[in-house]
This record gives C-alpha cells, sequence and structure tokens, in this order.
C-alpha cells in the first residue's frame, strides 16, 4: 500500500512540475498595460452570492475593449479587400515629373485595397456596384496614393454633388431599403452621368474577381518635371490576367454559393504563389492641346479618348494582409497624400476629393491615423503637428514650431506647387464644354451584341421599376441622345413612349449614329 501511495505521490509531483513548466513556456496573459492577468475565467465578486465589484479592472478593459472594437463604417468603400505587394517602375519618365518613383527600375512597396462603393460592409460581392481600386505607394519621397475605380469615369463632376449623389444611391432613410425611384430622380438631374451609368449596367457592373479587372485614376492629375513644366496625365491599371466579367445571372448563381467569392479568389491565388500583376500606364496632354479636344480634359464623366498611353510600370500583389482590421480596415487613402512631382489638376471633383477623404479618414481613425503601420511613411516625417488621440510621435525639444534659431525643420524648394496663371471671374456654374453623351454612345457602340442585349436587360431591371413617368422619360432621353438605337431599345423593353423620348432628346438635331469602336473601350 505504501508503493501504491509514493506511486500516486510520485505522479503528482510530476504532473505539477509539467504544469509548472508548461506555464512556464507558455506566454501569460496581460492587461493591455501589460500587467499580468490572475483570473480570465471569473469576476471579482462580494463574495459567492455578492456583487460584482467595480474594482475588477480585467473584466471593465475586457467590456470596455470589445464595446469599441468597430470603428466607424466607411460611408463608401466600405466593403473591401486588400494585399500587399510592389511595383517596379520600367520606363524613364524623368522628361515628365520628378517623382522618384517613376525612376527606371525603382522597386517601391504597394498596399492596394479594392472595394465595392456603394454597399455595406457586409453585402456581397456580387452586387452591380463600381469597384474601387486604391493603391498606396511608400515612396522614398513619402507616400502617395493613387485612389480610383474599376470604371474609366465617374457620375458627376462637381464634388458638391457628392453628398447628395451617395445618398440617392443608398438606402432610403424611411425604408432602409435602396431604391431606383430615388436614385433615378437624382439622375435625371444630372445628364453627365449617362456615361458613368452605360459602364455600370454593362457587365463591368458585375466584374468576376478582383484579379481579372482594370483600375483607373478617373481624374486628370499633374506631372510635374525638374525644371516645373507641367504634363497633364491620367493612369491606368491594366491587368495581366485579362478581363473577366459576370452576367446578372452568373453573379445570381455566385452569390447563393458565397458572398465573399472576390476576396476568397485573390487570397487563393496569392497563398498559391499565383501573384495577380497589373501594368500601369499613362495618357499625357500639354496644357496647348486642351483646345484640341471636343470636350473638357479635366471632366471626370469623360475619358481621353483617341491619345495613346504607354506603360511605365508593373505591380504585383504577393502577400495578404496579416491582420484584415490592422491593414485593410485601418488603411487610409486620399488624393491629398502626394508626392513631389505630381500634383491634382483643377478637376472639380477632385478638388472636393482632396479635402473629403483626408478628412473622412480623420473622423474614422483619429488625426494621428497616418501613425498607424499600415498607413506609415517608409521615410522619416518631420513636421511639429501634435498630440491628439492616438499620437505617436517622438517629440523631445520644447521646440513645436517654425520657423526657428534654436531648432529648425526647412523647406524644400523643389517641393513647390507648380506655378501657374489664374484669369477670370469667380464664379459658380458648369463648364461650358459638357458634351454630356457622345462617349456613352460609342461605349455602347464598341459592345458586341450580346454585351448590348446585357446592356438593356440590366438598366430595364432598375428603371422599368421607376414610377414617375417624367423621371423614367427624361432618363430614356439621355441614352436616346447618346445613340438612337441605345434609347430606343431601351425605351421598348421598359414600355416608355418613344414619341416622349424623341420630344425630351430634341432628336431633330441629333445625327445618326455611326458605327464606332475605339481602342480605349
Amino acid at each position: 500500500m505504501m508503493n501504491t501511495t509514493i506511486k500516486k505521490l510520485s505522479l503528482a509531483i510530476s504532473t505539477v512540475i509539467l504544469m509548472n513548466t508548461a506555464h512556464a513556456e507558455a506566454p501569460q496573459l496581460t492587461r493591455d498595460n501589460g500587467a499580468t492577468v490572475g483570473d480570465n475565467q471569473n469576476s471579482y465578486t462580494a463574495g459567492e452570492h455578492g456583487g460584482v465589484l467595480l474594482q475588477d479592472v480585467q473584466l471593465i478593459q475586457k467590456l470596455q475593449r470589445f464595446a469599441r472594437e468597430r470603428i466607424p463604417e466607411r460611408v463608401v468603400h466600405a466593403r473591401g479587400t486588400g494585399a500587399h505587394g510592389e511595383f517596379v517602375a520600367t520606363k524613364d519618365i524623368s522628361d515628365l515629373t520628378k517623382a522618384a518613383l517613376f525612376d527606371n527600375n525603382q522597386v517601391t512597396p504597394v498596399f492596394v485595397r479594392f472595394s465595392t462603393v456603394v454597399h455595406s460592409k457586409g453585402s456581397p460581392e456580387t452586387l452591380r456596384d463600381p469597384r474601387g481600386f486604391a493603391t498606396k505607394f511608400y515612396t522614398e519621397e513619402g507616400n502617395w496614393d493613387l485612389v480610383g475605380n474599376n470604371l474609366p469615369v465617374f457620375f458627376i463632376r462637381d464634388a458638391i454633388k457628392f453628398p447628395d449623389m451617395v445618398h440617392s444611391l443608398k438606402p432610403s432613410p424611411i425604408t432602409n431599403k435602396q431604391d431606383p425611384n430615388r436614385y433615378f430622380d437624382f439622375f435625371s438631374h444630372v445628364p453627365e452621368s449617362t456615361h458613368m451609368l452605360t459602364w455600370l449596367y454593362s457587365d463591368f457592373g458585375t466584374p468576376a474577381n478582383l484579379r481579372q479587372t482594370d483600375g483607373w485614376g478617373v481624374h486628370a492629375y499633374k506631372m510635374i518635371d525638374a525644371q516645373g513644366d507641367v504634363t497633364y496625365v491620367k493612369f491606368n491599371w491594366k491587368t495581366q490576367q485579362g478581363i473577366k466579367n459576370l452576367t446578372t445571372q452568373e453573379a445570381a448563381e455566385i452569390q447563393a454559393k458565397d458572398f465573399s467569392h472576390a476576396t476568397n479568389d485573390l487570397y487563393e491565388n496569392i497563398t498559391a504563389g499565383n501573384y495577380p500583376k497589373w501594368d500601369l500606364y499613362i495618357k499625357t496632354l500639354k496644357p496647348s492641346e486642351f483646345g484640341k479636344l471636343d470636350y473638357n480634359p479635366l471632366d471626370a464623366t469623360k475619358m481621353w479618348l483617341d491619345i495613346p498611353d504607354m506603360k511605365v510600370g508593373t505591380m504585383t500583389l504577393n502577400r495578404i494582409p496579416g491582420n484584415f482590421f490592422q491593414a485593410t480596415e485601418q488603411s487610409a487613402f486620399s488624393p491629398a497624400n502626394i508626392v513631389s512631382g505630381i500634383e491634382p489638376s483643377e478637376d472639380r471633383l477632385l478638388q472636393g476629393r482632396i479635402f473629403s477623404y483626408s478628412d473622412t479618414q480623420m473622423y474614422r481613425l483619429g488625426a494621428n491615423h497616418q501613425h498607424l503601420p499600415i498607413n506609415r511613411a517608409k521615410v522619416a516625417v518631420n513636421n511639429w503637428n501634435q498630440d491628439g488621440m492616438g499620437n505617436q510621435g517622438q517629440q523631445t525639444s520644447d521646440v513645436n514650431y517654425q520657423p526657428s534659431r534654436i531648432e529648425n525643420l526647412v523647406e524644400d524648394n523643389g517641393a513647390r506647387y507648380d506655378v501657374k496663371p489664374v484669369s477670370g471671374m469667380a464664379q459658380q456654374k458648369k463648364i461650358s464644354n459638357e458634351n454630356n453623351f457622345s462617349q456613352a454612345g460609342k461605349l455602347y457602340r464598341s459592345f458586341s451584341k450580346q454585351e448590348k442585349e446585357n446592356l438593356i436587360n440590366n438598366l430595364a431591371g432598375d428603371l422599368g421599376k421607376v414610377k414617375d413617368s417624367k423621371t423614367k422619360h427624361i432618363i430614356l432621353s439621355f441614352f436616346y441622345q447618346a445613340d438612337t438605337d441605345f434609347g430606343t431599345k431601351i425605351t421598348k423593353t421598359v414600355n416608355g413612349d418613344l414619341s416622349k423620348v424623341k420630344k425630351l432628346s430634341g432628336s431633330s438635331s441629333q445625327k445618326p449614329a455611326q458605327p464606332s469602336v475605339l481602342n480605349d473601350y
């Protein structure tokens, strides 16, 4: 019996030793201040039947942090997927820009966030919607954000209409449902939306995945060379995987099985080593060439048609984020993030985005959001912006102003904005060369017979729900002015009155549409 007792005691001691060894090797659970936690399973109470004590800091901290796990959802681009990679410059364009990231063979780390625009964070990735295509370049001269979409144009040309546009496309404040009666009511007052609506209701509005879609900067920007000469530029990511879109039926079939199909496709391909690639192309215009075009080249509802492009580099995405929230959700993009050699153009929509994108990130993530690892520049950041929530600065001097004789930060004269003459009256009026319909017509005529049918059916599915006859016929007249065949077919499909459409179009002055296929489409 004594031997049995000794064996039991020996086993118990061995178990304790093993437990202590395992405990010593395992990392200890701590609170946010680094202090270890004694019991993470039971609250601290006043006896077995007493109330929970407020001094249980582990309980309080867990509940506090849990209640704050969600930051405000982006108003637009809420549903997103991100990936890391690199951009390699392949062409010397120092004659256009002094930006170092375009030096030949320069390798620049990037983070790309793909997104849907209108729908909420938990929505299916199959829904008809523009796709955001935002790229953060961590350059040797600071971060540059190229914030665009998978479609080359936008609905509006002036930022003052952006909140109205988004409100119309979002769910009704009364019913909480998205309603074609609301957004077509808005677009019936915005004829320049015709081009974007034609893109959106085609199969390009439902891309098959994120790898097989192009990206567009949408806006015109400026490139500045070392001599200060200005060239206007548009950016276009061209996928090496080939473009693939879904029909409405295909999108519905995928949605029934997987509402995260695009994210899954991207992650699976990167994990398997099938790294997606995009070539970056640019189109350029000199200010003296603006007058030769039949549209305003700074109008975000227009493409630069018939202007040659050139390849300047290739981007490869080769790593998925280690943590979705810390990278994809906390990534903050803004057209305000520019580097020397690249500037915004006078595009009215872009000018508003420069403010609004940075402002919305400050609302979501705080004034110090660019301190976060995913947003932090790879170069030293030296300024006297200070304090605020989440500040991680390394201020060690009592000088927090500039200029100073004690400890000064000097300006870089080479980073000054370009100099340009300004003339005319301060005003609030439309641009003089709207040309709202011609490019939508060219796009329609570039589609195949099947693509045209899909466009008509997709558009009719929503436009046919519009109850107000005037709204419906105004929208129909826009498509008729883009292309008579386009307008006629969609009018018949939604049981519209073609005579009303022609009257609203002023069709007697419209020339017959001629077939046209452009390389840009």
